[in-house]
């Protein structure tokens, strides 16, 4: 059994490629347009070779942020809380910004977010700003390091950012604990320890007694010449008792002798 078709109503399916003719093609995409992305690239490629041509001419003195329009100085990895910077920080701008435009630094990372700094605001002039005397009183943590956020404020204002750019504690930068230890064992040319020393006093002593023809007299324990004066002597006791029967007795201070007393009953003589 055949069913009718009408011829009307039928379509035909068309393939994709007879769909878009090449007249269509080309004028979806008009003969400009390769001309427009090629200078665009050529406006890339100079704008990243004036970048290399800055950065050449400061070897090891300016570092990239993520904005392409702006360069800083780079910031030693440790350093001490409020101590001046070995060299003075600074914000390089490869567009055109008039002078006079201010420029502020912030440092902050997810344990100190908004970190304080000193002298933190400097003024564009001819395309560089410099900060005089950046100081940096906030601590970054243990570990940790902060990241600069610098904001020039042109008209939209524009944001650089660097990270990991710098660690602050308190005492800075130190040498390693082992190697600390190793410099303290080393003994240092021309000390000595306290044995060596008292051993050569000892020695430099002998030697001068040697040399030295008369040796000094020994000094006299003035203990012993007390204890000889004050021993019991028994001979000038039984004189005195001799000498004076009924036990004259003499006043400290007085030089004549106080005569006896009788005894009862005694003729006087």
């Amino acid at each position: 059994m055949r069913i009718p078709v009408d011829a009307s109503t039928s379509r035909r399916f068309t393939p994709p490629s007879t769909a878009l003719s090449p007249g269509k093609m080309s004028e979806a995409l008009p003969l400009g347009a390769p001309d427009a992305s090629a200078a665009l690239a050529g406006k890339l490629r100079s704008g990243d070779r004036s970048m290399v041509e800055v950065l050449a001419d400061h070897p090891g003195e300016l570092v990239r942020t993520d904005s392409p329009n702006f360069l800083c100085s780079v910031l030693p990895t440790h350093w001490r809380c409020n101590k001046t910077l070995p060299i003075a920080f600074k914000v390089v701008a490869l567009g055109d910004v008039p002078d006079g435009t201010l420029v502020t630094v912030m440092a902050g990372n997810d344990e100190n977010y908004s970190a304080e700094l000193r002298n933190a605001t400097a003024a564009m002039k001819n395309q560089v700003a410099r900060f005089n005397d950046l100081r940096f009183v906030g601590r970054s943590g243990r570990g940790k390091s902060f990241t600069l956020t610098i904001t020039v404020f042109t008209n939209p204002p524009q944001v650089a950012t660097y990270h990991r750019a710098i660690k602050i504690t308190v005492d800075g930068p130190r040498e390693p604990r082992r190697h600390r230890q190793k410099l303290d064992d080393q003994p240092k040319p021309g000390s000595l320890s306290f044995s060596e020393r008292l051993s050569e006093l000892e020695q430099l002593r002998r030697t001068a007694m040697r040399v030295s023809p008369h040796h000094p007299a020994p000094t006299p324990n003035p203990r012993a010449s007390l204890n000889h004066s004050t021993a019991f002597n028994p001979q000038p006791q039984s004189q005195m008792q001799g000498k004076y029967p009924d036990g004259a007795r003499f006043l400290p201070h007085s030089p004549h002798p106080t005569p006896a007393t009788p005894s009862p009953g005694a003729e006087p003589s």
